[in-house]
């Protein structure tokens, strides 16, 4: 007992001299459990899985749980050893066999949604593709009563608009779109006088509700016509009364890319904090094939906000390209490619495109092949890269050195690839250019280069032909440029050879290499804009400092016609090449736009005749309407071949378009002329009821009887001028 006694003692010793230090709150024996949570939004039910003995089961399970774990970390309750749940449970039936499903939980809301949409339609297995359904909707498919199943009656069908109605205009019109104000309007245009209103949103005015709150978007081939409204999204119009053919759910859009055949439909509101900022949907269904995050993961990398973008933000995202056939859309991420399969938008053989140290990358505009170029990395040169997807196989790598930046310009047919390169001396205090040009539809994709001692500010392909045109000068800050034009051609002349033997005379031979064409000198120009039907170039002065300057230039006949738009900012060609449009825009919601008095459009003919001028105090954009080209490029060369055939009928057209036009400007004036005869009719005519009262009134005289009356001819001769002449 003395041992005990003492060590009470020491306790009690011990407990006063702490006195003082313990806290008088009362203690709280009841725990802190953390809040349970109810609903089951982080589980999902896998369906369609191979049934299977026990003897397989755990073979199968640690299949099936590495696939699920992929997307993310599974919910984990741990208890004793034989209650921990790892989120995962595949269960039997009663003669021990796999139910061919499993139950999965995920940590997170938003790796069960992730599940949902990589594993749906998943290839399991040659025999299997997997089912997967929220827990809370299978919930609610149990609770439906069984029964025979009951076809319901079909609705009525509603013919859809035709959305091609407008290429049927007898007068071959092209249509653009402006937004000025808060008027949004669709015209006609016949590139010979003013623009003719076709729709200007009357029904949703009358409605009270604006046709539009933001910019519009016409579709790869004119169907449809987006409208944007941020507060809601975006909506289709068409059909020739422009009726509404479909709303998709997108608030705070900014961007809308349409896919090149309109089968699918790109929004985005550049949110870097939303994750489902970029949607992807279907037209003809309207339902949203897949979300994706403003910037793809690891593509910022770390530390992005404490080094951003040289304008004090984030870097521009990297955008969104379809290909030629709407079968890909790839998006480029760090040292990849992510190529994703439509319609069910999963990534191309289930991986990306590895593409090191890649800078930027674009689709040919027809064919699936992705022209990709990256500066110099990891001790290998600067690269232009062309890939054939969905082989993946390399067409062509042409390896740069000493490289600073690279831009890529595919030509409009496909045919052609030109690379501007700005390269730097081995000081780097120099910069130069030259242009690397693969003629990709010839075997084994030869690439040509061309030097250029001078600054190139500009390049620039004709759309359906061999040419292009550069803008160059010696300091790129020079006010005085020139122009050079180039083709992939050379036409030389050889003797002509019959069976061995020269024959003595020449004949014309087109070899494949890179001819100068000819250069102008001295022009105050900054971009280049090709006609849709070649041959015409508009050399243009754009931007604040600019002088608006117009050079009309046709490469074939050499002539060229100067005009002017002051301030302008924009040249829009129509699809046809016929009229261009030139405009002063402002950006929408960009407050207080300096130079607002000069807001408007010019149209003017391809040889720089102006059309027709309109000016608005707030004038934000104009579309041209894009049509199809149906022709090839020998079909057109037959037609330029036979234009006189086809001239008459024409001629015929335009006479009979005059005519009509004429009658229409003159019909006040023939009713005028009308009502006049037809008064004067009825005066003679009452004149003539008159005569006989008339005469008799007269004594029997007829003062309208010629042989009354005596005629006596008079010749009076005036001297105009007088002029004498010496004759010797």
């Amino acid at each position: 007992m003395a041992p005990n006694a003492t060590s009470a003692d020491d306790l009690a010793d011990e407990a006063a001299s702490l006195d003082g230090y313990f806290s008088d709150a009362p203690l709280d024996p009841l725990p802190c459990y953390p809040p349970i949570d109810e609903t089951y939004d982080r589980c999902i039910i896998i369906s369609n899985l191979p049934k299977v003995p026990d003897v397989k089961y755990d073979k199968l399970a640690k299949v099936v749980q590495k696939l699920v774990s992929r997307i993310g970390n599974l919910a984990i309750y741990e208890g004793t050893s034989e209650d921990t749940f790892s989120g995962f449970f595949m269960p039997k039936t009663s003669d021990g066999n796999t139910a061919g499903c499993a139950f999965v939980e995920y940590e997170s809301v938003g790796d069960a949604r992730r599940a949902i949409e990589v594993l749906r339609e998943y290839k399991f297995d040659k025999n299997h593709s997997l089912h997967v359904t929220p827990h809370e909707r299978a919930v609610h498919l149990s609770k439906i009563a069984e029964g025979n199943f009951e076809l319901p009656d079909p609705e009525p069908f509603k013919e859809r608009p035709n959305t091609m109605s407008w290429l049927e205009d007898a007068c071959q019109r092209d249509q653009f779109a402006i937004r000025q104000g808060k008027e949004t309007a669709v015209y006609w245009n016949d590139g010979r006088g003013e623009p003719v209103v076709d729709y200007d949103g009357a029904r949703e005015r009358k409605a009270g509700v604006p046709w539009c709150d933001y910019y519009v978007q016409w579709s790869p081939k004119g169907s449809y016509f987006a409208t944007l409204v941020p507060n809601k999204g975006v909506i289709l119009w068409g059909g020739k009364t422009f009726e509404k053919l479909g709303r998709f759910a997108a608030p705070g859009v900014d961007i809308v890319l349409f896919s090149p055949e309109e089968n699918y439909m790109l929004t985005s509101n550049n949110n870097p904090k939303d994750p489902q900022a970029i949607k992807i949907w279907s037209i003809q269904s309207g339902t949203c094939l897949k979300t994706f995050p403003l910037y793809p993961k690891d593509f910022l990398g770390p530390g992005v906000e404490s080094s951003p973008h040289e304008d004090g933000g984030l870097p521009p995202p990297p955008p969104f390209q379809w290909s030629y056939d709407d079968k890909y859309l790839a998006r480029m991420g760090k040292d990849l490619i992510s190529i994703h399969e439509t319609p069910s938008m999963k990534l191309l053989e289930k991986r990306s495109l590895a593409t090191d140290g890649i800078h930027e990358f674009q689709f040919s505009p027809k064919a699936n092949i992705i022209a990709y170029w990256a500066p110099e990395h990891k001790n290998q040169p600067a690269h232009v890269d062309l890939v054939e997807i969905p082989s993946r196989k390399q067409l062509r790598q042409k390896n740069l050195f000493n490289v600073t930046k690279c831009s890529m310009v595919w030509q409009e047919s496909g045919e052609y690839l030109g690379v501007k390169v700005t390269r730097h001396t081995k000081s780097k205090k120099t910069l130069y250019n030259n242009l690397e040009l693969f003629r990709v539809n010839e075997p084994g994709v030869p690439v040509e280069m061309l030097d250029v001692k001078d600054a190139v500010m500009s390049f620039a392909w004709e759309p359906q032909g061999s040419r292009f045109a550069i803008i160059h000068a010696e300091n790129p800050t020079s006010t005085k440029v020139n122009v050079t034009f180039y083709d992939m051609f050379k036409t030389i002349m050889q003797d002509k050879k019959e069976k061995g033997k020269k024959s003595g005379g020449k004949e014309k031979q087109i070899v494949a290499e890179v001819n100068l064409v000819e250069t102008l000198e001295g022009k105050q120009c900054n971009c280049i804009f090709w006609s849709p039907a070649g041959r015409t170039v508009i050399l243009a002065a754009l931007g604040d400092s600019a002088s608006g300057t117009l050079e009309f230039y046709d490469v074939d006949s050499k002539t060229l016609v100067i005009k002017e738009h002051y301030r302008a900012n924009q040249v829009l060609w129509d699809p046809s090449g016929r009229t261009v449009a030139t405009t002063v825009s402002q950006p929408i919601g960009g407050g207080h736009f300096k130079f607002a008095m000069d807001n408007g459009y010019v149209l003017w003919t391809f040889q720089g005749k102006q059309l027709a001028q309109a000016s608005f105090e707030a004038f934000y954009q104009l579309a041209w309407r894009p049509r199809e080209r149906l022709t090839s490029k020998e079909e057109i060369a037959d037609i330029a071949k036979n234009i006189k055939k086809y001239e008459k009928q024409f001629n015929a057209f335009d006479e009979a378009k005059k005519r009509k036009l004429r009658l229409q400007e003159t019909k006040g004036k023939r009713k005028s002329r009308s009502e006049f005869r037809d008064v004067m009719a009825r005066l003679a005519e009452w004149r003539a009821r008159q005569k006989v009262e008339r005469m008799e009134l007269l004594g029997g005289y007829d003062s309208e009887d010629e042989e009354n009356y005596t005629t006596k001819e008079v010749t009076i001769e005036t001297v105009l001028n007088t002029k004498e002449d010496l004759v010797y």
